[in-house]
């Protein structure tokens, strides 16, 4: 199915019948990440997933998103969708939506779940530091009128080099979008962590004991701040625990929904 929000055609699915629930997939995702979760609730729930703008079958966005371009997006999908205070259920940058829709009380859910939530970010080391600034550097050079008509291959070679595989990955516009991700997750060792005390959903966390790309120590920061809320943490799991241990997460979540 599809509805239109901002001039892009978003493409959903929704199946069962019940209480709402809505699925946010994770970076450069799809709906079909929760093809079996979504089988396991549908006997119980009304389940609804989304492709995020620039992912699976929704259209690119015109312009690149920020964080609260997300949220309105959410927002502007559940009215649209005729969603009633829906349980929201996301991986990585869907966890990262929900952290934020709530944190800002723009949505009050009973329950919320997050696979290895994105949404924090350590301080940058000083190699991490000179990675940035060499990269900058160069783009700087290499797109100077005089010779940017001939760094074109160059420029993707640096940023081939310097660049995350996400990153590398997306085209112009998503790569600009995940640079404004990144830079507004809250930065650990500050009192940004803070404004996690403002979420009221009760919280069930789930990460991945091998998870480097939102590791378990991120969920233990999330657990420490969000009141009343729950970590589990999948023995042999990395960032895609809920699809390497399907079993595991339908107890898990049969359980606390």
């Amino acid at each position: 199915m599809q509805l239109e929000i901002n001039g892009m055609q978003v493409y959903y699915e929704t199946t069962g019948n019940g209480k709402d629930i809505l699925f946010l997939h994770g970076w450069g995702s799809s709906t079909v990440a929760f093809s079996r979760m979504i089988r396991n609730l549908s006997s119980r729930y009304r389940c609804t997933a989304l492709d995020f703008p620039g992912c699976g079958e929704t259209d690119l966005p015109q312009a690149p998103y920020t964080i609260e371009k997300y949220c309105a997006f959410v927002l502007e999908f559940i009215q649209k969708a005729g969603l009633a205070n829906p349980i929201l259920i996301g991986h990585s940058n869907g966890a990262r939506v929900i952290l934020n829709l709530c944190m800002q009380g723009a949505l009050s859910p009973q329950k919320i779940v997050l696979f290895g939530a994105a949404g924090l970010r350590s301080p940058r080391t000083f190699r991490q530091k000179w990675r940035g600034r060499s990269f900058k550097a160069i783009k700087r050079v290499l797109t100077l009128p005089v010779i940017k008509n001939y760094s074109e291959d160059l420029l993707a070679a640096a940023r081939q080099h310097y660049g995350s595989a996400d990153y590398n990955a997306a085209v112009p516009v998503m790569r600009q979008t995940l640079v404004n991700l990144l830079g507004s997750d809250l930065l650990i060792g500050t009192n940004d962590v803070d404004n996690l005390k403002k979420i009221k959903a009760s919280t069930l966390l789930i990460f991945g004991e091998n998870d480097t790309a939102t590791p378990v120590a991120h969920g233990k920061i999330m657990e420490e701040k969000i009141a009343g809320s729950g970590l589990c943490v999948i023995q042999g799991g990395t960032h895609w625990c809920f699809v390497e241990f399907p079993d595991q997460i339908d107890a898990i979540l049969n359980s606390f929904l």
